[in-house]
């Protein structure tokens, strides 16, 4: 980076215009700035800052995004620019800014406040003219930084050298050299690297001890299903050894279970053996019991049958006269048969006979069959006059059919004309309707666009008349504060200047005998001096100070605040021009009604294309209907002819057919009637008299079955017979008799029954309840080997899921080692970090070696090859190690602290640190070369000949094409030094002189 010219204008100090031209001062390598105190050498400085990044060091920035930069000198119409035309990266670049800048309305009374502006140009040596690159605040910082390589506080470091802050740096501690290379190198990427390390560990720990929590758990799970048998390892989660000890107490908690269920087995097998013992006995008592019984009822049953055998006899005698009843049973049923059906018979022909005309009513079958022969020879020759009365039928409802389509076409043809005869109003009036909708679509999109502005531009008026009135209330709180900070400034100077003149009474209050005056140093005080009324002690005079220091801070706050309001108020200014609030309002308001009014009309544009697209949809249907119709009606006047013809023909064969009968059908329906009631009567004729004869048939076959089964009558047999339900009653209760007999002839037939009851009465209490108390035994054993065997059970799938957990927490628990010992090591607290020294510590480190390694090399040549500068990573007291720096006095041959320098060597070592620094800086930011830079202050500590030398060390830099500045009021370096720029102070601003160059 090579700077060629500065132009200033109303900046800080300098009132005018002033221009600066680095390429007449750069071709002597080394130029001076000087000028008195407060003339405006840093302003310069600042200017070059300001130009790059848009604002200066430290708190010269003041508030106000750099409104206080402007120069109290400037008149009220010069606006304060800085350009800056400089050569980075191979490429001329021209830098104009304007800070916010606050003037007078144009029209009307009061100040509106302009917007900062920046232009950024480059010379095309093609063309050798500038082009504009951008105005943009933001694109241009980007692009000055990125090429620069540099942060605004990396090029004041730098570039603009503060010998200041470097000899700070020579003394500072680790931390305070590690906060200053932090921010020059942007190491936080290593910080950002310790600050994953630990979050990575914390997870990890916290996955480690969950998953440590959860086997815990499943330990406490298998000691309450072992019981006392376990004993859980007092571990915590997260802790070394756990899941072995876990494991481990598993294994023997298993072991037990498993020694506890084969005992269970044992006592299980015990009981069972006694529980079958006591069960055969059991049995054996039952059984004897059982037969015991078996004999007493044997006994009591044999004594009930020997009342019952009378009734038996009886029954036995009953059963015999019912089998012989029997074989008269088949001619009884046929002759009720018979019966049945010869009566039924005759009511049926009676029925069917009351239903003819007296001549027939007695007619035998034969005449009566012959009579309704002939109805139905009749009712075959009505067949075709009935088929022909069909057609006649369907004919008339063609016909109507045809007179029914006619009215429906003629009122679809008459319908039609009346509505095409006003399509083309309706037509019409549909199209200007889309016609408006779309205009009024089209005006709601101007209208659209215009809102937005015109309501932007009424709430920046808004807000700037609201603004004009805090910007003078903020104006007059301004003016208060300072009148008030200078009033109570001056009262603190009176009061100073009071107790300046009264400090010799304040100094005789502690003069005792025998001690020297502080002033004169005479022991004897004849005459001290005394306070006077009104004397103005210490406390008076810092109150007034306290006092003055709070109003100038009040006055300050006022001034940041007047500031920001300002602001604000030319950001709303340049919003809303000067155009008055109301007339704003009223334009904002006849946008928003015609915008409203063209939405509603456009609202209604998608409904009218539809209504215009259903209307001419309907005009297409309504004249293809009428052309229908008409095709229809002509095609439908022969098919009338045609069916008048056939109608006439019918009608006159259907007058012969039917006779008197008001129809076909209804002659045929009366013959049908006529000759069903003739077969009907014929069939039951019929049906009678064979009834008749069988029922004969049936008595004398009755008469002799009874008389051949030993019976006097038919009505002995009917007698004797027995119905099933009777029957089968009888033979259970004889079968059942026969049964009970042969069994209890059985039972007491029976040996061991016999032997039973021979033997004394089974005792069936005791044989039980020692079987219960085997059973309860038997229960007790197997529920204990149950609980062991699902102790067991549970204790191997707990053991299982643990072993599991563990074999899954293995990999995290090596990772969450390996995480720990790389983030404890990272963070200088592992115990394999010796020196303790931090991971961005180490690469800090690291650049300090490069810093002094390139100091040393100037720093040698200052010092007459005396001292040197080393990098050292020893600890300094409890501290972490890492960011000392010591200098080696070759004089003497150790190495020393650099707080023992004395002021000339601090002020050379610091530059040679400044310069070395700014070197390795350079590099990092990707080599941007630096062909001009910048020291301040510093050159008084130094004898001639250390100046001298230093002087030859700046010098030396020419050869690597560089210029430098040396900013100092020392007068002896103007004398050295022929390229000056000279800032001189003038009541009207400070002005700048370039003398001696070129």
């Amino acid at each position: 980076m090579r700077l060629h010219r500065l132009d200033i204008t109303a900046f800080g100090p300098f009132g005018a215009s002033q221009s600066v031209d680095f390429d007449d001062l750069s071709a002597a390598g080394l130029f001076l700035l000087h000028g008195p105190t407060g003339a405006g050498k840093t302003s310069v400085l600042d200017a070059v800052c300001y130009a790059l990044y848009g604002s200066v060091p430290g708190a010269r920035q003041g508030s106000g995004q750099g409104m206080t930069l402007r120069s109290d000198h400037a008149a009220p119409g010069t606006r304060t620019e800085v350009r800056l035309e400089l050569t980075v990266a191979g490429r001329r670049l021209e830098i104009t800014r304007q800070p916010p800048w606050e003037r007078l309305k144009l029209r009307g009374k009061g100040t509106t406040v302009d917007k900062a502006q920046t232009w950024l140009r480059e010379y095309d040596p093609t063309t050798r003219a500038w082009k504009d690159l951008s105005r943009s605040h933001q694109e241009i910082g980007e692009e000055i930084t990125q090429l620069l390589g540099m942060s605004r506080e990396q090029f004041c470091q730098v570039v603009l050298l503060p010998q200041g802050d470097f000899a700070r740096f020579l003394r500072a501690d680790a931390e305070a050299r590690g906060k200053l290379l932090g921010r020059l190198f942007d190491t936080r990427r290593f910080a950002e690297v310790e600050k994953r390390l630990a979050e990575r560990r914390r997870a990890t720990e916290a996955q480690v001890r969950e998953g440590d929590a959860a086997l815990l758990a499943d330990a406490h799970r298998m000691q309450q299903a072992a019981g006392d048998t376990m004993e859980l390892p007092e571990l915590a989660p997260g802790e070394p050894g756990l899941a072995e000890a876990v494991l481990e107490a598993a294994a023997v908690a298993r072991a037990t279970a498993r020694e506890l269920l084969t005992i269970a087995d044992r006592r299980l097998t015990a009981a069972e053996s006694a529980r079958a013992a006591t069960g055969r006995e059991l049995a054996d008592a039952r059984e004897l019991d059982r037969l015991q019984r078996r004999f007493a009822e044997a006994r009591e049953r044999a004594a009930r049958l020997a009342e019952r055998s009378d009734a038996h006899r009886a029954a036995q005698e009953r059963m015999e006269r019912a089998r012989k009843a029997e074989a008269v049973a088949p001619a009884l049923e046929l002759r009720d048969v018979a019966d049945s059906e010869h009566r039924r018979a005759a009511a049926a022909e009676g029925r069917a006979r009351a239903l003819l005309p007296q001549a027939l009513a007695d007619a035998g079958a034969a005449p009566l069959a012959a009579a309704a022969r002939r109805a139905a020879e009749e009712l075959g020759g009505l067949e075709s006059a009935r088929r022909a009365e069909r057609r006649l039928a369907a004919l008339v409802e063609e016909r109507a059919g045809l007179d029914r389509q006619e009215r429906a076409d003629e009122e679809v043809r008459q319908e039609a004309e009346t509505w095409l005869a006003d399509w083309e109003t309706v037509r019409t009036g549909l199209q200007s309707r889309v016609d408006s909708a779309q205009e009024a679509a089209t005006r709601a999109e101007q209208l659209a666009v215009q809102r937005d502005p015109a309501r932007r531009r009424l709430t920046a008026a808004r807000q700037r008349d609201r603004l004009t009135d805090d910007t003078e209330a903020a104006r007059q709180r301004a003016l208060a504060a300072a009148e008030d900070a200078v009033e109570a400034r001056a009262h603190w100077l009176d009061l100073k200047e009071q107790r300046l003149h009264g400090i010799a009474a304040e100094l005789a209050a502690n003069l005792t005998d025998g001690t020297p005056c502080a002033v004169c140093g005479a022991t004897q005080h004849p005459a001290p001096a005394r306070k006077t009324a009104g004397h103005v002690d210490r406390e008076a005079e810092e109150r007034a100070l306290t006092a003055y220091q709070t109003a100038d801070e009040l006055r300050a706050q006022a001034e940041r605040h007047l500031g920001t309001v300002r602001e604000a108020l030319a950001a709303a200014t340049a919003e809303a021009g000067d155009t008055p609030t109301a007339q704003l309002a009223e334009e904002a308001e006849e946008l928003d009604g015609a915008y409203t009014r063209a939405r509603a009309t456009a609202s209604g544009l998608h409904a009218a294309q539809e209504e215009l697209r259903r209307a001419e949809g309907e005009r297409e249907q309504r004249v293809a209907a009428q052309q229908q119709a008409a095709v229809r009606s002509a095609s439908r006047v022969a098919g009338r002819d045609r069916l008048e013809r056939e109608q006439a023909l019918l009608e006159e064969e259907l007058t012969l057919a039917r006779g008197t009968a008001e129809s076909v059908t209804a002659r045929a329906a009366q013959l049908e009637r006529w000759a069903a009631l003739l077969t009907d009567a014929a069939d039951t004729a019929r049906a009678a008299e064979d009834t008749a004869q069988r029922l004969k048939d049936a008595d004398a076959r009755l008469a002799d079955a009874a008389f051949r089964a030993g019976f006097d009558t038919p009505a002995d047999a009917a007698a004797a017979l027995l119905d099933d339900t009777a029957h089968r009653e009888l033979q259970r209760r004889l079968d059942a008799w026969q049964t009970e007999d042969a069994a209890v002839r059985a039972v007491l037939a029976e040996a061991d029954t016999a032997d039973a009851a021979r033997r004394p009465p089974a005792d069936l209490t005791a044989a039980e309840q020692a079987a219960a108390d085997a059973d309860r035994r038997l229960r007790e054993a197997s529920s204990a080997r149950d609980a062991a065997d699902r102790c067991r059970a549970e204790l191997d799938r707990l053991s299982a899921h643990a072993t599991t957990s563990v074999r899954r927490l293995a990999p995290l628990r090596e990772e969450y080692t390996r995480v720990a010992r790389l983030a404890s090591l990272a963070a200088g607290t592992s115990a394999d970090n010796e020196r303790r020294m931090r991971l961005e510590s180490y690469v800090l480190a690291a650049r300090l070696e490069q810093v002094a390694a390139a100091a040393t090399a100037r720093l040698l040549r200052m010092s007459s090859g005396r001292y040197t500068l080393v990098h050292s990573d020893d600890r300094s007291g409890r501290g972490r190690s890492g960011l000392g720096l010591h200098v080696v006095d070759a004089w003497t041959g150790r190495e020393r602290d650099t707080a023992t320098l004395s002021g000339g060597e601090t002020f050379f070592a610091s530059l040679a640190l400044a310069l070395g620094l700014a070197d390795v800086v350079t590099d990092e930011a990707g080599g941007v070369r630096l062909d001009t830079l910048f020291i301040d202050e510093g050159f008084g500590s130094l004898d001639d000949q250390t100046l001298d030398e230093v002087l030859d060390v700046l010098d030396a830099l020419r050869e690597r094409d560089r210029s430098v500045g040396i900013v100092s009021h020392v007068a002896d370096l103007r004398r050295r030094i022929h390229a000056q720029l000279e800032v001189v102070k003038e009541r009207s601003g400070s002005v700048l002189r370039q003398r001696g160059a070129g």
